[in-house]
């Protein structure tokens, strides 16, 4: 049986269903490794509950491919069923796969009626739908979720006040059944209450998180999903962190993650090759050349990176810079010390000269990664690293050339604010 019911009637009741968990906005930026991964620790997550909703914007734009991969990935990992509530990106075949834009779920204790705003305005269907749910005298508490929000407190990318007065004159006369407006669009999370009634807005569940603004920072707002429940004879919610650690269901494989180690290197290895050939091409004049290799270099990296976000197993964002410092140092107090006289005891320069030039860049690394712990503090401006041997160099003083292997200051690439890395 299908774990995303298509809606083919305006009301669905489900006498079981005391729970739900919401997803805000896992595909629209795209459906890649990393964000899908995100997307699929949600529905682990949101396996306790007992259903779960998508509060828009499940894919990028509304294609057959798009809609049928979403699905796939679904079907596999979802435990429960998953209903979806149309985003903006959610065009298209919509209806083909999902059914109705504007219906009710009538839970054992609580309803929900998903309305379509995605074009920015309200359906007349959906209204009528609203106003013949609140005014059944079994429906008590109801949460009205759409994915764009209504006018609030914190953002300006909303539905205009005309919309929302539309939606207003419809509920006002059953305004103490309305217990939460819910909605998603926004890349981030805030709470916020409008005409008197608690609004969530989430959209933590695969999209990259965005800054909202001076009071709501990407920094601060982690990848999430929110719960509904009964509590004391009330209808309550509950925002739930998502680890990136979370999802680990490839990492439990030995060989699965063994591959995909190995795929990581082969990927990595693709990536140096390209690019030192484009080296080579661009200093031979071969301009277009040197852009293509480039091009197949970034192409390669990227591979590599969604190879390695399926087994990467992070701390959380805020503890992550410190647990960088360990191997930097073993680097270059042990690894690279041990190796560089290893290839001298063999009589090989060259190795043994690649060795203590990484060691002398890895020491400074880690002392870098000591003062960026406090990410809120870190100050340094640019950074800057000899392309020769890979010195790091930060500070007011800049030398010349570089203390390691002599390479000119004008050869140096700058990594600040305004120069970010190529392939970050």
């Amino acid at each position: 049986m299908s774990k995303i019911p298509k809606v083919t009637e305006p009301l669905l009741r489900l006498p079981h269903v005391k729970t739900m968990g919401v997803i805000g906005d896992p595909g629209c930026e795209g459906l890649g490794t990393y964000n899908m991964k995100v997307y699929a620790g949600t529905l682990e997550k949101s396996a306790g509950d007992d259903i779960t909703l998508i509060a828009g914007d499940l894919v990028p734009i509304g294609n057959k491919h798009y809609y049928e991969e979403i699905s796939d990935l679904t079907e596999v990992i979802a435990h429960n069923d998953v209903y979806v509530l149309r985003g903006n990106h959610d065009t298209g075949a919509y209806t083909d796969y999902f059914g109705r834009k504007n219906y009710a779920l009538l839970a054992e204790e609580f309803t929900v009626v998903v309305l379509d705003n995605a074009m920015r305005t309200f359906e007349e269907e959906g209204l009528e739908l609203l106003a013949q749910v609140l005014s059944m005298d079994e429906v008590q508490r109801v949460i009205v979720a759409f994915h764009i929000p209504v006018p609030n407190h914190y953002i300006r990318n909303s539905v205009s006040g005309e919309e929302f007065e539309r939606l207003r004159k419809v509920y006002a006369p059953w305004k103490e059944k309305v217990k939460y407006f819910l909605c998603g669009h926004v890349h981030s999370r805030f709470e916020d209450v409008v005409d008197g009634i608690p609004t969530i807005c989430t959209g933590g569940g695969g999209a990259l998180i965005e800054d909202v603004s001076e009071d709501i920072r990407a920094c601060d707002v982690e990848h999430h999903l929110v719960h509904f429940f009964m509590q004391d004879g009330e209808l309550r919610y509950a925002f739930e962190n998502l680890s990136e650690n979370g999802y680990d269901r490839e990492r439990k494989n030995s060989l699965l993650k063994e591959n995909l180690e190995k795929t990581v290197a082969g990927e990595l290895m693709a990536h140096l090759k390209y690019l030192t050939f484009a080296d080579r091409a661009r200093r031979r004049g071969m301009e277009k050349v040197a852009s293509l290799f480039e091009a197949l270099a970034s192409s390669e990296y990227h591979h590599a990176r969604n190879f390695y976000s399926v087994i990467e197993s992070p701390a959380p964002f805020g503890e992550s810079v410190k647990t960088f410092i360990p191997g930097e140092e073993f680097e270059y107090q042990r690894v690279y010390k041990m190796l560089e006289e290893y290839a001298g005891e063999m009589e090989s320069p060259l190795a043994q000269q690649a060795f203590s030039g990484a060691a002398a860049a890895e020491k400074v690394h880690a002392g870098l990664l000591k003062e960026a712990m406090s990410m809120e503090e870190f100050d340094r401006g640019t950074v800057y690293v000899c392309p020769i041997c890979g010195y790091v160099m930060a500070g007011d003083q800049i030398p010349e050339r570089c203390p390691v292997c002599g390479g000119p200051r004008r050869q140096y690439e700058a990594y600040g604010p305004s120069n970010p890395p190529v392939f970050s």
